[in-house]
């Protein structure tokens, strides 16, 4: 009897999960003449003295910044600024290593970016290529090509939603149709169970337990060379709100790389079984 190839879906966070940092601190804060230290603190004031949501305000402090410094923002502007983004070790190689290893391993590997950084850096980066998906911020463009506006704002309790457009195959930001629309598990595209989640913050705990609560495997990544957020892996650990913590090496060698494998296993393991299951049972 044949069968499909189940579907497994890695979904990264961006900051702090594949980069060292938050991409605006990799070229763009440089050009318009400030500290990280001082835009970060301008787009927390915009926040707090308005109420505003986090995600909004660093929005409009890169628009405001940049207009104050000459800058003009279009979409390749940019992807010029994200070709400047760094990267975890490892991460460059990752892709392959992990495709070849679903392979071997009956199943069809995914790559997916659920971020709240924006996606026309990320498209910048020189691993853009490798995901089927990049959810993550973005701008509108007036006639001219310029950002005008916000498009798409992704915080930590709308990161969500973006997983269960994975788990149903809906790729379009816009849609809010289809992603609401009742729909049988055997029906859906990826189960959860078949979702590996990548995050690195406590902001990021919606996504970690959503994964976790419906059956998938959450892992809180974390710089080793910072030891505050080794202890943020640690609290989301102890508080079950991940199933495992790894430091952010991405080579052959590394922990995260073994888990990931041991993870793949695991899902090609149970997904026989229920063919199996469902075979015997005709």
């Amino acid at each position: 009897m044949s069968k499909k190839k189940p579907i497994v879906a890695l979904i990264y966070d961006f900051d702090g999960t594949l980069s060292p940092g938050n991409m605006q601190e990799f070229g763009f804060i440089q050009a318009i003449g400030k500290s990280p230290a001082q835009f970060w603190g301008d787009s927390d004031q915009i926040a707090i003295g308005q109420d505003a949501s986090n995600v909004l305000s660093y929005m409009k402090q890169m628009f405001d910044e940049a207009r104050k410094a000459g800058i003009k923002l279009r979409r390749d502007d940019f992807r010029r600024f994200g070709e400047k983004v760094e990267l975890f070790e490892g991460v460059k190689g990752w892709f392959k290593l992990i495709n070849e290893y679903g392979k071997s391993k009956g199943v069809i590997i995914e790559h997916y970016i659920n971020s709240s950084g924006l996606a026309e850096m990320i498209e910048g980066t020189s691993i853009a290529h490798e995901f089927k998906r990049i959810f993550a911020c973005s701008f509108l463009y007036d006639k001219d090509g310029l950002a005008e506006w916000p498009g798409v704002a992704v915080d930590y309790t709308a990161k969500t939603q973006f997983l269960f457009k994975i788990n149903k195959g809906i790729l379009s930001v816009r849609d809010n149709k289809l992603v609401n629309e009742s729909q049988q598990e055997e029906n859906k595209r990826i189960p959860v169970p078949n979702m590996i989640d990548f995050e690195d913050g406590d902001t990021d705990a919606p996504c970690l337990t959503t994964v976790m609560m419906f059956g998938g495997h959450s892992i809180a990544v974390y710089n080793p060379e910072k030891e505050h957020k080794r202890e943020t892996a640690r609290t989301l650990l102890r508080q079950h709100r991940v199933n495992f913590m790894t430091p952010a090496n991405y080579r052959k060698d590394s922990r995260t790389y073994h888990l990931v494998c041991s993870i793949i296993d695991k899902i090609a393991a149970d997904c026989e079984l229920q063919h199996l299951s469902h075979f015997m049972g005709r």
